[in-house]
């Protein structure tokens, strides 16, 4: 007896508001693979849904629609960095476990509080600081992605304008759907999958594979990372897993992941890198002009918004 036909698993990087992109992306995953295994898929959304592109409003009708779309597939929504700061805006993040305040969390970084131009509008006062941060007013040329800021540091202004509202407007919080509220609620921080099938170098070999927006930090214990993720502890100001950089780049080298080797697969980058178990899947970068990409398992391969492909499935 064979074995058992291995479960497409799809993860998909950065949309940044990118609805058309995600649409065309959405059409090319669907020809790229036999429809019934399309259809059983398990379809892994790596974060960063909003901002930069102009139609978010449209990304998350899109994101929430796929359930009764798609009964048979499993989907995962994984919150990115600028997901978590919009739903803090919107106040739909859980409270601190310790029963804090989330401005507690601002004095950390409070000498940034002036030039990004903090949100001090209506309920600025309870409001966790990457909300505050992402509904600020920040102008002028932001060196490290070559473009103008849209807004604020998160370049948040185009989500706000696709709500029909200006940027840095509490009206936002009226404006947003109750779907779209509960959507960003319930994000996850981290996704975990045992016996996921890959190929690498000509080998087929199943492995955990745990999805998280930006990265595992290297030097802390990855049990204990993952039951914060869980957790989803917002007492934390600024989340390494959300928003790292060199810090959550590579594998953590501790020996829980050598005696089980995992694919760590992320978005956030503004990269498409593979190496090794390490999956980074953001072409996009939420620039206009770049792809958006996902990565197929077991095959490793990629597909992005741009292809165009024969539909040779059915």
């Amino acid at each position: 007896m064979s074995d058992p036909k291995p479960r497409l698993v799809c993860c998909i990087g950065d949309i940044h508001g990118f609805h058309t992109k995600l649409q065309n992306l959405w059409s090319n995953l669907e020809s790229s693979t036999p429809s019934s295994d399309f259809a059983t898929a398990l379809i892994i959304f790596l974060g960063d849904y909003c901002d930069r592109g102009p139609e978010t409003n449209k990304v998350l009708d899109f994101l929430i629609s796929l359930p009764s779309r798609y009964p048979r597939q499993k989907h995962v929504f994984i919150a990115g960095n600028h997901d978590f700061a919009f739903a803090a805006f919107l106040g739909v993040v859980p409270p601190p476990l310790d029963g804090s305040e989330f401005r507690e969390g601002w004095r950390q970084f409070e000498d940034n509080e002036e030039r990004e131009g903090w949100f001090k509008g209506e309920g600025y006062e309870g409001m966790h600081l990457q909300g505050r941060r992402w509904a600020g007013r920040m102008t002028g040329f932001n060196k490290a992605k070559g473009t103008e800021y849209q807004g604020s540091i998160y370049d948040a202004g185009p989500t706000f304008e696709s709500y029909g509202v200006p940027h840095g407007s509490a009206d936002l919080v009226k404006a947003v759907p109750d779907d779209h509220k509960k959507f960003l609620a319930n994000m996850v921080w981290v996704h975990e999958e045992d016996d996921v099938c890959v190929e690498i170098e000509g080998e087929t070999k199943y492995y955990k594979l745990i999805a998280v927006h930006a990265g595992l930090e290297k030097d802390k214990g990855v049990k204990q990372q993952l039951e914060f993720l869980k957790d989803r502890d917002t007492r934390i100001p600024k989340i390494a897993a959300l928003s790292g950089r060199k810090d959550v780049w590579n594998i953590p080298e501790v020996m829980e992941l050598k005696n089980t080797p995992t694919v760590i697969v992320s978005g956030h980058h503004g990269k498409l890198h593979i190496e090794g178990l390490r999956l980074i899947i953001d072409e996009g970068g939420g620039f206009a002009k770049n792809p958006v990409a996902a990565i197929l398992l077991p095959s490793m391969k990629i597909v992005r918004d741009t292809d165009v492909l024969a539909n040779y499935f059915s």
